[in-house]
């Protein structure tokens, strides 16, 4: 006799109140083993294929989206039997960009979360080409499945993958073990049919997938849709893709008809040029296009034993570390005040080049120091206090210089963290 939970899928030999794999009660059941699963078959050897017989997918071959920022951030288009899942927080924009690609071909959308009415509204908002492709809001997976093996579907997508499930497990859909083999059943008939999926995939409150680690492994290719809902401008990002590059960014601006893809490095900074407290201008280099950004810094005094630490839009270990740097080699109190830094328009900055503008955005709050708007820092900090070399200042100082940046802080004239108190004075 055996027993499974139905939320995370887990086995075990014993009834269990409370699932020991995923902590939730009354989820364990008994499972029936059938005859197929006892009878002992005989395994049949893999089929081999050896490597020279093998090509690779040509960027002319691709499904090319004709959406420039789209294709450029997959590669140069969708491969065949590619599987995609594409995050981001709620009312972002994913949707709205998927329509727009399902436009192009002969797709199938699997609209799970709304109504055919409402989806149909808008299309019809976005002047979108109806003619071009289907439209279902079946939340069963086999029967999606079943439609795309019958049908010619260049493309299909379904909206969102937490609300489609498989009639063959009893757990409720958006549980681990639905996830787990919705997903399976999703890339079998992906590699057989060579057609290329795309899954809208749900965050949770801190910003991570909505979902087991291991269903990012499973996919070729994960994109990130990020950006402040109460501006229009958005960015697509990729933090996994097996058949191109993952440091490119595509770039969006939502208006009444949809997405609309342009490019402007200086979208993310404020157009006036006077000095501010608090405030400094970083970069970022995402594949061969330089992007610039803004952050800003609080500083206040504490009334807390333990100060407040708080980023948003940085990594919050990265700014601690920072702050420990600063308060040994620059010689700050900062034990006595909270630290908030925020990265301006939605954004998130992963770089370790925005450890300089960062270190001079608290410097300036701290000591009520203006920073000139024309002021550049570009520059990784280590826990020697030193500014690393990075290899692409070059290309960042010409584009810096050609945007109308008049001073660009960086290794060449800071080798040290402390020098930052001589350009302060």
């Amino acid at each position: 006799m055996k027993y499974q939970c139905i939320n995370c899928g887990a086995k075990f030999s014993s009834w269990f109140g409370r699932c020991p794999e995923c902590g939730e009660w009354g989820t364990i059941q008994e499972i029936k083993e059938s005859f197929q699963e006892k009878k002992k078959s005989k395994i049949r050897p893999a089929e081999v294929f050896p490597a020279t017989n093998l090509k690779a997918a040509k960027k002319e071959q691709r499904l090319k989206t004709q959406i420039s920022e789209f294709d450029r951030v997959l590669g140069g288009g969708i491969v065949k039997g590619e599987v995609i899942l594409l995050t981001g927080q709620p009312g972002i924009g994913k949707s709205t960009l998927l329509l727009n690609v399902a436009s192009r071909f002969k797709s199938l959308y699997v609209s799970a979360e709304e109504s055919l009415y409402q989806l149909g509204e808008r299309i019809k908002n976005f002047s979108l080409k109806k003619e071009n492709f289907y439209l279902t809001e079946e939340k069963e997976i086999e029967k999606i499945l079943a439609l795309v093996k019958k049908e010619n579907f260049q493309l299909v997508i379904i909206d969102s993958l937490q609300t489609v499930f498989s009639s063959q497990i009893a757990s409720p859909p958006g549980s681990i073990a639905q996830l787990k083999q919705v997903l399976q059943l999703i890339l079998e008939v992906a590699k057989e049919k060579g057609v290329p999926f795309i899954l809208i995939g749900h965050l949770t409150k801190s910003g991570e997938y909505a979902g087991p680690k291991a269903l990012e492994h499973m996919v070729d290719c994960v994109l990130y849709i990020e950006g402040d809902r109460q501006l229009p401008y958005r960015m697509l990002t990729c933090s996994k893709n097996r058949f191109g590059p993952t440091d490119e960014v595509g770039m969006f601006e939502m208006g009444p008809f949809g997405l609309k893809e342009f490019f402007d490095p200086l979208i993310f900074l404020e157009k006036d040029k006077e000095a501010e407290v608090g405030r400094a201008k970083v970069v970022e280099v995402k594949g061969p296009r330089v992007l610039f950004y803004e952050v800003q810094a609080l500083v206040v005094p504490t009334f807390l034993a333990m100060p407040r630490r708080i980023g948003k839009g940085v990594d919050q270990k990265r700014l601690i570390l920072l702050l420990a740097v600063m308060r040994k080699y620059l010689k700050l109190p900062l034990e006595k005040f909270d630290v908030y830094v925020s990265a301006v328009g939605g954004v998130n900055l992963s770089s370790p080049l925005v450890d300089l503008g960062i270190a001079a955005s608290v410097y300036s709050s701290l000591k009520n120091k203006k920073i000139p708007a024309d002021w550049l820092f570009v520059g990784e900090v280590d826990l020697l206090g030193k500014i690393r070399r990075e290899r692409a200042l070059e290309k960042i100082e010409r584009e810096a210089k050609r945007l109308g940046f008049k001073k660009i802080f960086s290794e060449k004239n800071l080798k040290k963290l402390k020098s930052l108190t001589g350009i302060f004075k």
